[in-house]
Order: C-alpha cells, then structure tokens, then sequence
C-alpha cells in the first residue's frame, strides 16, 4: 500500500510561483507512475502533469504546459511540481496520485493552491 502527502500549497500572487511536493510511503513506490490532478471548485478533478516510474518522461496538460515541471526523487521516494507564472486560473486543490497505470490507484488528500490577481 501507498500513502501520499502533499505539502507546499498556499498563497501566491499573479506571475509568482509555487512548489508542491508530495512524500510517499511504501516500498513499491518506485514501481508507480505518479502524477498531478487539481480540482477547483464546483468542477471536476482534472489532470495536471504525470511522470513515468524513471523519471524520463513527462507529460502536461495544455493549460500548464511551459509554466509546470513535474519531477521525482525515487531515493526520497517524494514528487514534487515546480509552477511558474501562476494565474488565478490556477487556484484549485492539487493532489498527488499514484498507480501503476491510469486512473490512479492512491491519492492523497490534496493541498490548497490560492492566486491572487
């Protein structure tokens, strides 16, 4: 079983920038994909970013692409999503998730991303 944290949400102004990092536990972390999901409210989760269990491939929804960097640390067994540029578009809970393939098979309980105009 895997357990995810995430940690790093908070408060940032329009064209600032925010680092998430998610923990795991488990000694099969290193055998998951892992990726980002964010849900505003009164919307549904949406897909942000994935990493492969290498590290050597990433992919990243259009409406983050260019500003979003998704990486792992498989000795830390963490994830982490570097944002830039953020808009007030990008307010949501972030969430960290983890499976062997998609959909994801853990998730954890999200941490709250505010940007302000």
């Amino acid at each position: 079983q895997v357990q995810l944290v995430e940690s790093g949400g908070g408060l940032a102004q329009a064209g600032g920038s925010l680092r998430l990092s998610c923990a795991a536990t488990g000694r099969a972390f290193n055998d998951y994909a892992m990726g980002w999901f964010r849900q505003a409210p009164g919307k549904e989760r949406e897909f942000v970013a994935a990493v492969t269990w290498g590290g050597d491939k990433t992919t990243y929804a259009d409406s983050v692409k260019d500003r979003f960097t998704i990486s792992r640390d498989n000795d830390k067994k963490s994830v982490y999503l570097q944002m830039t540029s953020l808009t007030p578009e990008d307010t949501a809970v972030y969430y960290c998730a983890a499976g062997v393939r998609w959909p994801p098979s853990y998730w954890g309980r999200g941490t709250q991303v505010t940007v302000s105009s």
